[in-house]
């Protein structure tokens, strides 16, 4: 009894999923996600099923940013995330911002979701991946800026510079 009691609350807890983008608002900057691992259900019976967890709709997405500047990236339907899971809901502070009370009484919910980019598996892993520079790359590598010990190498069919170049 108390296994069943401890599986059904642990069957309710949301931490963190990998997930796999579905599409992508560059306006409100939220996606659409499917969890990326079905989950095991136990029936009345008790057989087992695999399920699909639903698409997660309206997914805030998390990109590096700070001191008024952020790294943006073309956020792609294909793309891998770590979906999080907050520990309050999350209604108001996404809509408002700042410090805000918690419009319903729920916590790690599946509406609570907040999609880190950057997280990906084996087949997906980055070729070539430098060992000793910092890059800002494509994932083929083709198009890379590399910030090495002592240069910094631009690689790309054209290279834009707009503004007054100074020398010092």
């Amino acid at each position: 009894m108390y296994q069943r009691m401890l599986n059904s609350f642990a069957s309710g807890m949301r931490v963190a999923v990998p997930g796999i983008i579905h599409d992508f608002n560059p306006l409100s900057q939220t996606a659409s996600v499917q969890v990326a691992i079905r989950e095991r259900i136990i029936d009345g019976e008790l057989q087992q099923h695999w399920v699909d967890i639903p698409l997660l709709l309206d997914v805030p997405v998390v990109l590096p940013r700070a001191g008024g500047f952020v790294l943006t990236m073309p956020v792609r339907p294909g793309d891998e995330c770590l979906v999080v899971f907050a520990d309050m809901c999350i209604d108001a502070w996404f809509s408002s911002g700042g410090v805000q009370n918690q419009i319903e009484r729920r916590r790690h919910d599946l509406s609570d979701g907040l999609a880190i980019m950057g997280a990906w598996s084996q087949p997906r892993v980055v070729a070539n991946y430098s060992t000793t520079a910092a890059q800002l790359r494509s994932e083929d590598g083709s198009v890379s800026i590399s910030l090495g010990p002592v240069a910094i190498d631009i690689n790309a069919p054209t290279v834009r510079i707009n503004g007054q170049v100074i020398n010092p």
